[in-house]
């Protein structure tokens, strides 16, 4: 789908009272002009989650949550932009613009989510006359509940069960057969591609069946599990076998466990342990590990403890680097010879298996261990070896305490980096203080201009083009000059419109923290100290071009147009 135009999104979130929208999953308690909850993203005693009707934005005081609507909808529905801007559309009457191609396309999409749907029913129900895929589901001790849970089915055997049974129409034959769903011999011959096996169908992030996995019920055969092929709908990479089953039995996800298969998924929640899901047939990729902490901020990974585990589990910590954001955790439990969670979980039921869980090896412990199992760092040569490995890993970690604590161990592991400190990659966002600007740092005078606008968007509409101070050589400028310029091209933004625009943007989270910080007074004085702000960044620039041109004369002297400008600098100068 094309980007969704920024017009629409601005005139959705006008729409769209984010009161309203957080209050029908979150009590809200007024609190003067804005409401307050305790905060849904993490567990507190006391609310520090606030919501701003005027602002039209969210933020919490305890663990950063912050953002519009359509983020609070991604974050607590768990839903993606596009599904977030359906969500809210649907609720102010609204239709997400699309060309005419795209809604034909959309209109096909919708089929093809129907013909799965129509699949998996099909399987669901040949399950009841199947008495070797019952005694199967009996023998590993699935009841009936979590078969209807997952909608568990079965492909009849022979080549024609579901195309005789779906494939009537020729339209819905080519849907199928789209998804995956049939197969193609030399001769052209078109067969069913799950014949006498016990389907699982999966289910994306909103419940539709976007594929199947099949597993054999005789030994003899090959492969155990077959999967449906990848298709517009269904990338194996993306999608996690559970996820939705997940969702629907927990209101809060704490914890999300990854394991292999689909029966070690079942028989989890079929004995108490509902927050388990397994990638389908393929590595943890960088995809699965957001998607696992945009659901939860723990994720543990359960991997055999053979040789083809650890390479798992390797991948894995590999793909969750780069999303280790202050707040998160990731653990690696590695089972005994023999054992999987399926044969675990029945053993020694769901208590058992949180004490493993709890016993479980923590990522940096598994980092450091896996990358040191073949060095001798009672050497020197040994700690360099570590040490050249591990820096470049640690580069991809988020600014934070985690990735500063890495480096810290890898320091007291090597002895690399003790004689300083690593620089510092990051600006840490400067509260705005109110009252004389003047006497503050340069930067932080830029930000008090931006903080104010992120308060009140309409001050920039008090300026007029063009605007001197947007050629000052100070940090965060071009920043502050182009949001002046948005706000002006589109008079009636919000705070939270603004942010949208930001999504982006690297300053996205500097702007969240300074768009949740409230500023007493009346409206006037904070239109005051906006001008004032800028007043000064006025003068500032004009001094600046004044030393450029002092400068150019002691080197060689000006032109007379250069002449007539500082003439005019100064004049200005002295005028303010």
């Amino acid at each position: 789908m094309a980007r969704i135009p920024d017009a629409f999104i601005d005139d959705l979130l006008a729409r769209t009272d984010i009161v309203e929208v957080i209050g029908t999953r979150v009590p809200l308690k007024k609190q003067g002009k804005e409401y307050s909850a305790r905060c849904p993203f993490h567990d507190e005693r006391s609310p520090s989650f606030t919501v701003s009707p005027t602002k039209q934005f969210y933020h919490c005081f305890g663990c950063g949550a912050h953002g519009t609507a359509i983020s609070f909808l991604m974050n607590y529905d768990r839903l993606e932009f596009l599904d977030a801007v359906d969500e809210l559309a649907k609720r102010a009457g609204m239709e997400v613009p699309r060309d005419t191609q795209q809604r034909n396309e959309n209109s096909d999409t919708r089929d093809v989510y129907a013909a799965l749907e129509a699949a998996a029913k099909f399987f669901h129900k040949q399950l009841a006359g199947s008495d070797k895929a019952r005694n199967y589901l009996d023998g590993r001790a699935v009841d009936a509940e979590t078969r209807e849970r997952f909608m568990i089915g079965y492909a009849p055997d022979g080549y024609s069960a579901l195309k005789d049974a779906l494939g009537t129409d020729e339209r819905r034959m080519k849907l199928l057969d789209r998804a995956g769903l049939f197969s193609k011999s030399d001769n052209g011959r078109v067969y069913d591609k799950f014949r006498d096996r016990v389907m699982f169908p999966i289910h994306d992030r909103r419940g539709r069946v976007i594929a199947f996995g099949g597993r054999v019920l005789d030994p003899e055969d090959s492969p155990k599990y077959l999967n449906s092929p990848e298709t517009a709908l269904f990338h194996k990479g993306r999608e996690l076998y559970g996820l939705w089953q997940v969702r629907q039995a927990n209101s809060k996800i704490e914890r999300l466990i990854v394991v292999e298969g689909y029966m070690d998924v079942v028989a989890l929640f079929q004995h108490g342990v509902m927050q388990a899901v397994a990638t389908l047939g393929t590595a943890t990729t960088p995809d699965h590990a957001e998607l696992l902490f945009r659901n939860a901020p723990d994720v543990y990974f359960c991997f055999d403890g053979d040789a083809a585990g650890r390479r798992a589990a390797t991948r894995a910590m590999e793909s969750v680097l780069p999303r280790m954001k202050d707040g998160r955790q990731a653990f690696f439990l590695f089972l005994p010879d023999g054992e999987d969670p399926d044969t675990l979980v029945r053993h020694e039921g769901a208590s058992g298996f949180d004490v493993r869980l709890r016993q479980s090896m923590p990522l940096s412990e598994f980092f450091f261990n896996e990358l040191s199992a073949d060095v001798n760092l009672a050497t020197l040569d040994g700690k360099a070896r570590l040490a050249e490995r591990a820096k470049p890993m640690l580069a991809q970690i988020p600014d934070g305490a985690f990735g500063d604590l890495m480096q810290q161990r890898l320091t007291e592991l090597t002895g690399v980096g003790a004689r300083g400190s690593a620089p510092q990659t990051h600006v840490p966002v400067q509260r705005v203080q109110r009252g004389n600007t003047a006497a503050t740092p340069k930067r932080s005078l830029v930000r008090s201009a931006i903080a104010f606008l992120l308060q009140k968007p309409s001050l920039a509409l008090a300026l007029e083009p063009p605007y001197r101070f947007a050629t000052l050589h100070q940090p965060g400028i071009d920043l502050l000059a182009e949001i002046v310029s948005l706000v002006r091209a589109r008079p009636d933004i919000s705070t939270g419109m603004l942010l949208e625009h930001f999504a982006d943007h690297e300053q996205l989270p500097a702007l969240q923290k300074l768009a949740s910080h409230s500023f007493p007074g009346e409206e006037n004085t904070l239109q005051a100290e906006f001008l004032d702000a800028v007043a000064q960044l006025e003068r500032q620039t004009v001094q600046q071009r004044i030393d450029e041109l002092q400068q150019l004369q002691r080197e060689g002297g000006l032109s007379a147009e250069e002449k007539d400008e500082m003439r005019s600098l100064l004049q200005a100068r002295l005028a303010s």
